[in-house]
């Protein structure tokens, strides 16, 4: 399930669209049709010549049809022309613009190296919770009628993935593997290490998928190297020592930290600084025994494998560098500590295993060209077993398979026995605001008790598509937090703009603390509240290619306002904006809009064709739209959104007129009612919290595939409860004390929304 950033307002509900072709409960099916015989000598002679693309003559995806698609085989360990189940990359785009549920680019891995099927899926899971990460989940695979066998299938990352994941796709875009394979004979590995300033020295070891960008990468590990007190300029820290952490605890070691310092993305965000990504997980969970300090060949070893594994090694710049760091170390074993005890001796991955290995039991016994043996892939499950020749513990095959409870099992007891994780860790509780809804320009404070710690830190940032800036908090009775030397601390945040994310970091001797425990993947949420008003911003097209037409016959964007009221309102009081800083961009001019009447402003840059026209455009990648009552010198916010990407010729407005939920119509509605739309006509699913109001306690359902995170204020901005939904459930809410009025802030995987709760 994909889900979108969509407002941040004070009353707003969620609008996504199912994608269920990474549903991990469903196998998909894909049939590719070639229209030649040997379809297969084809793919090989392209793989070892020019690797480009074949023609199939169709590919179908749960019975959509698609024809004229690009389709090769990809891999390098995993590739051998001697099989009948190679790995596949189906591009459906290559030929004409079409695409499945979104998705253009589909990558299946032929789940080689991995008796239990499951490493790839289960790792995923697992990353997805803490930074960005490709879905994964499984497909049976026909050519020409017949059955080829079960593959994991996982979310490409492509540009279109990091658009959507990183809100851009014109920035540096690296492939961390050496564009000719990675293998024992070569020293050409992705690590990092700087050559210095010439490009060519880095060609071996990795792909560049943009269209430039050498320079910065270059930068970017001369940082590292000789300017490490800047690396957080051009380095997403917080997303480094996940990977680092999360490649650790798994025994990821076909990785960035193993042998070959590979399978990872580097992305570049507008900001300036790389995100990593990881990719390929079919030997993950102690598969792969190469640490680039000697082999680790069995489970034990790679249960007991250090975790400061390269600590102190120059040829694994970004580990040694960082970790030399006291707090990014410090970070790094809060961030290990998290990912060990929510998913290894919480036992919640050995769950997910199971659940997966159910789901695909009877493919797995079907699949008549699968790598290992349907008793392996029974036993692989809990206890080791050999890797036959489709495995391996290093390249070339052979090996053991650490069972993947064994290895959990070990890791666990392992790591947690560790003085690093025994420690005792600071304690982050009672995280509030001084005001839960505040008001642009107004300055509020963000406190927390906090114990054991020796420093605290309060890290923020604008959008999601920003950065965290880290700033110290204080126990001094002079931020917000009551007395000094109470336990409490404070720090203030000036609302400059309509939404803040952030976390608070704590850390004493020894390690540190993260609230969320997830963060920054996870962040807590202070928005602007807006009770909308007499007039509405009730919808906008911000890529109008053929859908209306201007006096002037251009096609330009525009904005729906509606009156809402029983009165009639003076539009000369009020102003539009796409910057909510600058909420005076466009003033209406004096006009009486009657109760129950819309007014459609063109946002096309050129006042000079109109009254009617705004002085700005809107953005299809996305940005903010605010409508603001002139009072005095003064601009009171009546109603605003912050958007996401939109799709031309597509509206965003709320489901019907003057209503808390946005939704995409593709058959717009401007200068005109929105209507009744049913769920069922725009794949609408909500969250639904009930009743409302309420006496004593609430429910709320979870509707999606991804947890979602609930937290709930009282009017004083005070943190009075923090629950965690588990995917497609309910949670009831209780003893929810003091004020009648509860502020509630939801967040699931990138969108955000708060609702108000009344109590009787």
């Amino acid at each position: 399930m994909k889900f979108r950033f969509l407002a941040a307002a004070a009353l707003i509900s969620f609008s996504v669209s199912a994608q269920s072709f990474y549903d991990q409960g469903t196998i998909q099916k894909i049939e590719i049709t070639f229209s030649q015989s040997n379809w297969d000598a084809l793919l090989d002679a392209e793989r070892s010549g020019a690797d480009g693309y074949l023609m199939a003559q169709s590919v179908a995806i749960n019975g959509t049809v698609f024809d004229s698609v690009g389709v090769k085989y990809k891999g390098n360990s995993t590739y051998n022309s001697n099989y009948t189940k190679n790995p596949w990359h189906i591009e459906l785009d290559t030929y004409k613009s079409q695409d499945y549920q979104g998705y253009k680019d589909i990558k299946l891995s032929n789940v080689a190296k991995d008796p239990s099927f499951i490493r790839e899926v289960l790792s995923y899971e697992i990353a997805r919770k803490y930074m960005v990460a490709p879905l994964s989940n499984y497909a049976n695979v026909f050519v020409n009628g017949s059955l080829i066998g079960l593959y994991s299938s996982s979310e490409a990352i492509t540009k279109t993935f990091v658009n959507s994941h990183l809100y851009s796709k014109s920035g540096t875009f690296v492939k961390c593997n050496p564009p000719a394979g990675a293998g024992p004979g070569t020293s050409d590995y992705p690590g990092l290490e700087y050559l210095g300033q010439d490009s060519l020295d880095y060609y071996d070891a990795y792909e560049l998928k943009s269209d430039a960008g050498w320079q910065e990468l270059i930068n970017l590990m001369d940082t590292l190297e000789n300017s490490t007190a800047s690396i957080e300029e051009i380095l997403d820290i917080d997303a480094a020592l996940w990977m680092l952490a999360y490649d650790n605890a798994l025994v990821n070691l076909d990785s960035y930290i193993g042998g070959f310092k590979q399978n990872y993305y580097l992305y570049r965000m507008e900001h300036g600084r790389f995100v990593p990504i990881v990719w390929d997980m079919n030997e993950s969970f102690g598969q792969f025994a190469m640490s680039g300090s000697g082999n680790l060949n069995s489970t034990t070893a790679k249960s007991q494998m250090s975790h400061m594994l390269h600590s102190t090694d120059a040829a694994w710049p970004l580990i040694s560098e960082l970790l030399s760091d006291p707090m990014y170390e410090r970070m790094y074993l809060a961030h290990m500590k998290t990912l060990v005890t929510e998913n290894f001796s919480s036992g919640t991955a050995m769950s997910v295993a199971q659940t997966l290995h159910n789901t695909i039991d009877t493919a797995v016994s079907n699949d008549p060209n699968k790598l290992t043996t349907y008793t392996n892939f029974q036993s692989n499950l809990t206890t080791d077993v050999s890797s036959g020749g489709g495995g391996g513990g290093g390249p070339g095959g052979g090996g053991t398979s650490p069972g993947i409870q064994a290895l959990i099992t070990g890791r666990s007891n392992y790591l947690l026995g560790l003085s690093d994780f025994t420690a005792t860790q600071p304690s982050i509780s009672n995280v509030g605001a001084s005001n839960a809804v505040p008001s642009l320009g107004n300055t509020v404070f963000i406190t927390a008790t906090v114990s054991d710690e020796d420093d605290v830190y309060l890290a923020v940032r604008d959008s999601v598509d920003g950065y965290f800036e880290r700033s110290p908090m204080f126990d001094d009775g002079a931020h917000g937090d009551g007395a000094a030397n109470d336990g409490v601390y404070g720090a203030s945040v000036t609302m400059t703009t309509a939404l803040k994310h952030y976390y608070i970091y704590a850390e004493n001797s020894t390690i540190g603390a993260f609230s969320p425990a997830r963060a920054a993947h996870e962040y807590h949420v202070l928005a602007v509240g807006v009770v909308p008003g007499d007039l509405v911003i009730n919808e906008f097209m911000a890529s109008n290619d053929g859908t209306l037409a201007d006096a002037s016959g251009a096609y330009s964007d525009w904005i729906e306002i509606y009156n809402s009221s029983n009165a009639t309102v003076d539009l000369g009081e009020y102003t539009l904006t796409d910057n909510l800083t600058n909420p005076n961009k466009y003033e209406f001019p004096t006009e009486q809009l009657a109760p129950g009447d819309f007014k459609l402003i063109w946002a096309s840059g050129d006042t000079t064709v109109g009254a009617d026209h705004a002085d700005f455009k809107l953005s299809k990648e996305g940005e903010e739209v605010g409508l603001f009552k002139v009072n005095g010198n003064d601009y009171d916010t009546t109603d605003f959104i912050i958007y996401t990407a939109q799709t031309t010729d597509v509206s965003f407005g709320r489901q019907t007129d003057a209503s808390s939920i946005w939704v995409f119509f593709t058959t717009s509605t401007p200068d005109a009612s929105n209507g009744t739309l049913s769920l069922e006509e725009d794949n609408l699913v909500l969250p639904a919290l009930y009743p409302n109001p309420f006496s004593s306690s609430f429910t709320v359902e979870n509707p999606y595939g991804e947890a979602m995170n609930i937290t709930v204020y009282n009017t004083q901005g005070q943190l009075i409860s923090s629950e965690r939904i588990e995917p497609l459930s309910s949670k009831v809410m209780e003893d929810l004390h003091a004020s009648s009025l509860r502020v509630l802030h939801f967040e699931v995987n990138g969108i955000y929304g708060t609702l108000r709760m009344i109590k009787r």
